[in-house]
């Protein structure tokens, strides 16, 4: 199960009822964070959940309201007496930003180890999920992000049995080990079944819509994605300085065929999202107008409540 709250929904500046851009996941007892803005501390707080498990950070970019509420969270977590890595992803030159802003943040308890994006397309292996990176069209460079929990096939005990495996290798065998004994050597692949669906999660803002967005996008079980604007007047504002619309969110969520999409980074002059959701569902009827500390649980699919 994957535990995910959008902490934060706006763009450019906080709001009284709206904090800037944040999103943490739960799974296997670690949480990963994909950007943190202005009070994103305060919105983890308000959520209930705790800040030390944090053992990944995810940028999309370098712009302030998706980094600026990093050098403040450091600091807590360092007198939270951390002692563990902590992973920080983004595009190059991630290092140089964070080492400028740890000024006010210099002595930490615990070592910040950087992974710097510089192609198109990367993925990684880290904390339990394969995280898809991909480069999408803003005006600086930027990153959308997917997360896939992967799972393997089902234990086939008649297949063991019938092979004359040893009991005693079978719970090696299904986490992925290849065993060598008495000569023989036992593969994964003789006692499992064909990997099931695993969990699938993207996360993309501040960009114009790209072909890289609803590729990625194909088939996730939850597309939390940018909508700048709701109203139709901005159109030519979000094509200027590079964001995108609600209507252009949910004709990538349709193109990729998601399960549920919730649409975030609002423009500050975007009090009420929802008088907007009507027409979206028109193009998507499965669209969320995504608010602060909205959650879910996202589960296998065979193990759905």
């Amino acid at each position: 199960m994957l535990d995910v709250c959008l902490l934060g929904s706006g763009g450019m500046m906080p709001l009284p009822y709206r904090w800037l851009t944040a999103l943490m996941t739960r799974y296997n007892g670690s949480s990963l964070l994909i950007d943190c803005g202005e009070g994103t501390q305060i919105a983890i707080k308000e959520k209930g959940w705790s800040f030390k498990p944090i053992n990944v950070i995810c940028f999309t970019h370098f712009h302030g309201d998706h980094i600026s509420g990093l050098p403040g969270l450091l600091l807590t977590m360092g007198n939270a007496e951390r002692t563990e890595p902590l992973t920080l992803i983004g595009p190059k030159g991630l290092e140089r930003v964070v080492t400028a802003l740890r000024v006010i943040a210099p002595e930490l308890p615990f070592p910040i180890h950087f992974i710097e994006l510089t192609k198109a397309e990367e993925e990684l292996s880290i904390g339990g999920y394969r995280i898809k990176a991909f480069r999408v069209n803003h005006n600086v460079t930027c990153y959308g992000y997917s997360l896939e929990i992967d799972r393997a096939g089902k234990f086939q005990l008649e297949r063991a049995l019938e092979l004359g495996i040893p009991k005693n290798f079978w719970n090696r065998l299904q986490k992925g080990e290849t065993v060598e004994a008495d000569g023989k050597v036992y593969t994964p692949d003789m006692v499992m079944g064909a990997p099931r669906k695993g969990i699938k999660l993207v996360y993309c803002t501040d960009t114009r819509p790209t072909a890289s967005i609803a590729a990625n996008a194909v088939g996730a079980d939850l597309f939390i994605c940018e909508g700048m604007y709701g109203e139709k007047d901005k159109q030519a504002k979000a094509v200027a300085n590079k964001h995108m619309t609600f209507y252009e969110a949910a004709r990538l969520a349709k193109e990729a065929d998601v399960k549920e999409m919730w649409l975030t980074h609002y423009s500050p002059s975007l009090t009420r999202p929802e008088e907007y959701m009507n027409e979206v569902r028109r193009i998507f009827p499965r669209a969320v107008a995504g608010k602060d500390r909205k959650s879910i649980e996202l589960d296998f699919e065979d193990e759905e409540k």
